[in-house]
């Protein structure tokens, strides 16, 4: 904790004189345009990647940035319950799902004995089978090929909640993939048209 309380301390020496006025009027209420979907990852911070202020995007965060599957009923529904506070009370105009380079929750995908010791990891992670079959015949660098896939899979499975898909077709939401190496901080993002990734040069 002594680590994070120095943190604060510089926080409040350094940014906070400068901040003060922007956090007063944040305290009004939040009206974020993006709401990005990310793994939870140490590595991979979205307000630091795309240089943002407090304020400028909600962001959820869960193992491999997955986004499950539409579901009604019963049952606890963290990521579809973010989703859905995005888009229907702060009215996001985009979503964005992010991945990121060497992801454990994908590379548990791949070896499924990685996630057996863990509680509630093999259910969650098997999400991600649909993306994983995709890639079975890729020749090249299939943990790769699976974080991309991944992403993809998202953004169909987004299409399937319907204030979702209702929005995007009246044209008021847009969505969007990305995926961040953490190595060389390189950003690629999905090309729609194109299928493929394309790195931000």
């Amino acid at each position: 904790m002594d680590r994070l309380i120095q943190g604060y301390r510089e926080f409040r020496a350094r940014r906070w004189p400068a901040e003060h006025a922007h956090y007063a009027e944040l305290a009004k209420g939040q009206s974020p345009q993006y709401l990005v979907i990310s793994c939870c990852d140490s590595r991979v911070d979205p307000a630091t990647i795309f240089g943002v202020r407090p304020g400028e995007l909600f962001v959820l965060r869960n193992v491999a940035a997955i986004v499950p599957p539409y579901e009604e009923g019963g049952g606890y529904h963290g990521t579809s319950a973010a989703i859905s506070f995005a888009v229907l009370a702060l009215e996001v105009r985009y979503i964005v799902v992010l991945a990121h380079a060497e992801c454990g929750g994908v590379k548990a995908a791949l070896d499924r004995s990685l996630a057996e010791p863990l509680p509630f990891m093999s259910e969650w992670i098997g999400l991600l089978a649909p993306a994983v079959a995709r890639c079975s015949h890729d020749r090249g660098n299939r943990q790769f090929a699976v974080e991309r896939e991944a992403v993809r899979l998202s953004l169909e499975r987004l299409m399937s909640f319907p204030f979702i898909a209702e929005r995007v077709r009246a044209d008021t939401l847009a969505l969007h993939g990305a995926r961040f190496g953490i190595a060389d901080g390189c950003l690629e993002v999905l090309d729609h048209k194109a299928g493929e990734f394309r790195p931000v040069t």
